[in-house]
């Protein structure tokens, strides 16, 4: 107020400079209390007024500007103020009225800095010249008045964050200014002491480049080798990592941006369906024009890219306003939805309900006799498909290698494998033909009829050895002694004839007539704990650097063709240095394959069928690798902004070889791993909309161990649907039926019309007295399902966990099969794991967004799961808990989420009617038993918030329309445990 109301020019000045020593010695906090006595507004009057004199006094301007400057970043509204007030330009013509007075205009350059985070000041700041103007005090290499030129360059950057001036900016040529500034800071600053000043003309760069017009002026000014070269110079000097980070985000958004080298964004196989959707993302797909690829991304002005890419998991930051906060709403409402006649034809699922066990039940979905296979097979053998080797190219010399090969268990398993399998040419073709001979102790229901009326390929199975003991095997096995493996490690239920049969009767869209062989051979855990990669330092700036090359050195890029769905007729490479590639298998996605350089490949993963978008999924096979080499592999067009290959995740891979010599394992391999956002354009079609958006790379190098191996990739560990039929094959024909209920129904048919398996388990009735089978009959539901979504392999998995543990003997299982009846679908999706979706079935939908209203022609299993928890809900059983299992690409551990309406309305501002609210805390029992008893799982990561986005999965909906409290969602992770006795280290 002493400030305010004096008039006394040394006065002034003195608390002038009190309030600067006190602002300067406080800090950040006595500015602010400043701010809120309303100091900022008095500074501004007290300027305009001063700036009427005539000279205006210079110690004054220098004390207030001062000032202003150090209070200016605590006061959001300062450059409201200063333009409400006129003094927005009182502090631009004093620097150009006093360009050589640097002691004057170093404090009003910094007013104008504070003044500029306002858009409205920066464009009118603009217009009166001051881009111009700063572009006189800036200039090449000097030291005297560096701490100017620092003001002068982060005033510029703050300005030119405007698109208004930054257009001025490139209209005036100051990019190729920018650009030589640099360099000639660069090339003088050789003991780096100017750091500051060579990052302000950088960001300076990365301001401009915000606009198309400044990428463009960019890149004709040479600045992508511009900046390349420096950063290549810059990398051995670790304090020079902010100049090389900038440079490198300018050059990742200056880089042109490509279309994915595809012939449409749309999935290369398709599928037509029955019905199409009136609207959604589906119709919008079916009427799209041939030129699908229009890319209107380039008219989207890209925004200020942050340093690092941190991801926003919805999962755990709920917003707002996606949580539900009508309450009546959230209310289980417990509807049928259906009329009960409808419901009906639900009944044959629930035999337990009525079974008397008078008579012995028969087998349900038995495998045929031999005999009958037999005839089927010859039934059949017109219009049944053959099935072929993964691998097309077999050489002369490898089928000779191959001699014969038998997979024979040890004594220790003989009661769960079937016949050995021998390998053998056939005289008149070069595929590979498996046959059955040398029967065990126990004959597997298959027989030794198992390829009767039908060829397997399997392709390359032994591989040119690179030592001497591999040469020895190679040897040995021409001369007709067979290469055993060792499986006794193997799970139980895992048989490689059975496996056989039940792909025959998988149905694909592009009719695969290959299996893959770490799906027909099984596999065991790795001997050892695998940890979390350690990510190299600098990884991904390298990478980014490696990709910004084929830019600059673009004649050192091969760009050829190796691999591609589309273009049936593309050739297998037969040079001997080049990857060969296939995908053809269930559950395999790889679309297209481009070599890059020597040992680097582009890889690009196809798109769910009826869908344009979903690339996380892959699986597919490698061969013709030598050893001691670092192949590349990028895979180019993923999606989510953020992945666990960031945070020591590796793709697994399988080697025949490996399995061939008794080590038939899925392991974590490749170095210098990470992902980050690349220059292939997403159209808006593909990206829900959003313009400027751009895909992802997950990059990771492999050494292979093997030469001439045949290597398989996956995101996690495939389990295919084949992979179901045989274990549930196998759990029925191993347990006890005077002991354990089993029954497997078929639910329903997919879209490609392959069926959908119901599984019941529970305890046989002690007796068939009428008590025992009353207790039977009122046994409570427990009803679990998984793999909604084909990419979360993982969720299979811990099924097939789930289901061998309810099957065992343990007491504990026992126990619960003697309490609980268990009603299973293992697989929600069988279409799309089948054809290698991630996220989708055929009808291009996410089938955990359908539950509202699934249609019965386009989402059937969902459809019919629904039906049978009505119909549960009618007749008064419903289930105790329902489940759906899911795997989670972006956390650790294992966790739920469920549905509490008072939880819900505890992250939203709506307290006041939760706080009346009486709820059963009941939902919480099973997370809160899982976190006390299996150390995977996090309690801490446990949610039970209803959002709106999600009202249409499973969880919500069994929750609020059929009444099942305990309804919940379980998340697997992809990537290790951070806590407890699973706890991965680095």
């Amino acid at each position: 107020f002493l400030l305010q109301n004096t008039k006394d020019p040394q006065t002034i000045l003195n608390i002038l400079n009190i309030l600067i020593e006190v602002v300067s010695a406080g800090g950040g906090r006595r500015a602010s209390v400043l701010v809120t006595k309303g100091g900022t507004q008095i500074l501004l009057q007290l300027l305009l007024t001063a700036s009427k004199d005539c000279p205006p006094n210079e110690e004054l301007m220098v004390l207030l500007h001062t000032l202003l400057a150090k209070i200016g970043p605590k006061d959001k509204k300062i450059g409201m103020k200063a333009r409400i007030n006129g003094a927005l330009n009182i502090s631009l013509n004093l620097v150009k009225q006093n360009l050589q007075n640097h002691r004057l205009i170093l404090p009003c350059l910094q007013v104008l800095r504070v003044y500029s985070t306002n858009s409205v000041n920066a464009v009118s700041l603009g217009k009166n010249g001051v881009v111009e103007l700063l572009f006189k005090i800036i200039g090449p290499f000097s030291k005297k008045n560096t701490s100017l030129m620092k003001v002068a360059l982060d005033t510029l950057a703050a300005l030119l964050k405007s698109k208004t001036n930054a257009r001025r900016a490139v209209d005036r040529g100051y990019v190729q200014v920018l650009l030589t500034i640099y360099v000639d800071w660069h090339r003088h600053d050789s003991r780096h002491r100017y750091m500051l000043i060579r990052k302000g003309v950088l960001q300076c760069i990365k301001s401009v480049t915000n606009i198309k017009l400044g990428r463009k002026a960019f890149i004709d000014a040479n600045g992508m080798k511009i900046l390349y070269n420096i950063s290549q110079e810059c990398l051995a000097v670790r304090t020079l990592d902010p100049l090389v980070n900038t440079s490198s985000l300018i050059m990742r958004k200056c880089f042109p941006k490509n279309r994915l080298p595809l012939p449409t964004i749309k999935s290369a196989f398709h599928f037509q369906l029955p019905v199409i959707p009136a609207s959604g993302p589906v119709a919008q797909l079916y009427n799209l024009p041939p030129d699908d690829e229009s890319d209107d991304n380039d008219d989207a002005e890209t925004e200020s890219e942050i340093e690092t890419e941190n991801d926003d998991d919805k999962d755990q930051h709920f917003k707002n306003d996606d949580i539900e906060t009508d309450i009546n709403k959230l209310k289980p409402k417990q509807e049928l939805g259906r009329p009960i006649e409808e419901l009906k034809m639900y009944e044959q699922f629930f035999p337990e309900l009525s079974e008397n066990f008078q008579v012995k039940r028969p087998a349900f979905l038995g495998l045929p006799k031999k005999d009958s296979i037999k005839d089927s097979s010859l039934h059949q053998q017109s219009d049944q498909r053959n099935l072929l080797p993964s691998c097309q190219c077999l050489s002369q010399e490898i089928v000779k290698g191959l001699g014969r090969i038998s997979l024979q268990n040890s004594a220790k398993n003989d009661q769960y494998y079937g016949t050995g399998c021998v390998m053998k040419k056939e005289s008149k073709t070069n595929l590979t033909t498996l046959t059955c001979s040398k029967p065990s102790e126990y004959v597997s229901p298959c027989g030794g009829s198992l390829f009767e009326g039908s060829s397997v390929q399997l392709g390359k199975l032994c591989c040119a050895g690179v030592d001497s003991e591999e040469e020895e095997d190679s040897r040995s096995s021409s001369s007709g002694e067979q290469v055993m493996l060792e499986v006794s490690d193997v799970s139980p239920v895992h048989d490689c004839d059975l496996y056989i049969e039940m792909v025959k009767t998988t149905k694909s869209i592009p009719e695969y007539s290959e299996v893959a062989y770490p799906d027909y051979f099984g596999h065991i855990p790795p001997p050892f704990k695998e940890p979390i990669l350690e990510r190299p330092y600098g990884v991904q700036r390298t990478k980014i650097s490696q990709d910004i090359e084929r830019l600059i050195h673009q004649n050192d890029i091969i760009d050829r063709v190796v691999y591609d769905l589309d273009n049936l007729s593309c050739l297998v490479p037969e040079e001997a240095d080049v990857l060969k590639f296939n995908s053809k298998f269930e559950s395999g996605n790889l679309r297209k394959v481009i070599q890059i350089r020597k040992n680097e490949y582009d890889l690009i993963l196809n798109s769910d069928i009826n869908s344009n978008h979903y690339h996380q999924w892959f699986y597919f096979e490698v061969s013709g690798m030598k050893t001691g080499i670092g192949y590349r592999f990028n895979i180019i067009n993923c999606e989510k902004s953020n992945s666990q290959f960031n945070y020591g995740m590796q793709p697994l891979m399988y080697s025949v070889q490996e399995a061939l010599n008794s080590r038939p394992c899925w392991t974590r391999v490749g170095t210098d791993i990470c992902y980050y956002k690349n220059h292939f354009s997403r159209s808006s079609i593909a990206a829900g909309g959003q313009k400027g958006k751009s895909y992802y790379t997950i990059t990771f190098t492999v050494t292979f161990q093997h030469k001439d191996d045949v290597c398989y990739f996956a995101y996690h560990y495939p389990y295919t649907y084949s992979t179901l039929k045989m274990h549930l094959q196998k759990l029925e024909s191993m347990h006890n039926p005077q002991q354990i209920y089993f029954r497997q129904d078929v639910l329903c048919e997919t879209l490609a019309g392959n069926s959908c398996p119901l599984v019941t388990i529970t305890a046989m009735p002690e007796s068939n007295y009428y008590e025992h089978i009353c207790q039977f009959r009122n046994r409570p539901y427990i009803f679990l399902s998984a793999r909604v979504h084909p990419g979360e392999t993982n969720a299979s998995w811990v099924m097939k966990g789930t289901l061998e543990y309810l099957m065992s003997n343990n007491p504990s299982a026992q126990c619960l099969r003697e309490s609980y009846i268990f009603k299973i679908i293992p697989m929600l999706n069988p279409d799309g794991v089948i054809n290698g979706n991630h996220r989708c079935s055929l009808s291009g939908e996410d089938l955990n967004r359908q539950w509202q209203n699934p249609n019965p022609d386009l989402h059937p299993t969902i459809y019919h799961a629904k039906g049978l928890l009505q119909y549960l809900a009618a007749i008064k059983r419903l289930p105790l808990v329902y489940c759906d299992y899911h795997g989670h690409s972006r956390k650790k551990n294992v966790f739920m989420y469920g549905c509490s309406i008072k939880e819900t309305m505890w992250h939203t501002n709506v307290n006041s009617a939760s706080c009346d609210l009486m709820e059963d805390p009941g939902y919480r029992a099973l997370p809160k038993i899982l976190s006390q008893t299996a150390p995977a799982f996090c309690m801490g990561s446990c949610s039970f918030v209803v959002e709106k986005s999600k009202e249409s999965t499973a969880r919500v909906v069994v929750w609020r329309e059929i009444g099942v409290q305990r309804s919940y969602t379980m998340e697997s992770t992809l990537c290790g445990c951070d806590q407890g006795k699973y706890k991965v280290r680095k």
